[in-house]
């Protein structure tokens, strides 16, 4: 990895600088939309790792920690991208390696996490790192909103 490149928690006070990134993934939905569902979320525990260039955010990695009865205590990755211009560089590896860490250091003893079932590429990432598919994710909207922010 280039020595310019640097992998860390970005801090709440800086948590709006991720709406781009997640703007890629999400393209349908509104920034101020992700805006008030990002200030919900870390409110109930999210957290996100980001990975600068030159201080650059150009890769982020949002996680929670949470148990659930028939794992235990795990770290749950979701929302990755790596910008366009820096993907292919091993970046997306060493950023899922840094939360894998952090998660250990939290008493986690496992990860999981949900992919969509449109984003092959996500899901052989996801394969070529050790995760292996167990469930479905099944998901009811309730409300106009919802469908219409689903693209």
């Amino acid at each position: 990895m280039d020595p310019d490149v640097d992998i860390r928690l970005i801090q709440n006070s800086e948590i709006f600088s991720i709406i781009p990134l997640l703007l890629q993934l999400n393209p349908a939905l509104e920034s101020t939309v992700l805006s008030q569902r990002l200030r919900e979320m870390v409110e109930q525990g999210y957290c996100c790792a980001g990975v600068f260039d030159a201080d650059v955010l150009v890769g982020i990695c949002g996680f929670r920690i949470i148990t659930k009865y028939y794992v235990g205590k795990h770290i749950e990755p979701d929302n990755m991208v790596i910008h366009p211009a820096h993907r292919g560089k091993g970046l997306g590896k060493h950023l899922l390696a840094w939360v894998s860490a952090y998660g250990k250091t939290q008493g986690c003893v496992a990860s999981e996490l949900n992919c969509y079932v449109t984003n092959t590429q996500g899901q052989a990432f996801w394969v070529t790192q050790g995760y292996r598919p167990i469930a479905l994710h099944y998901q009811q909207l309730w409300g106009d909103e919802c469908a219409q922010q689903q693209g």
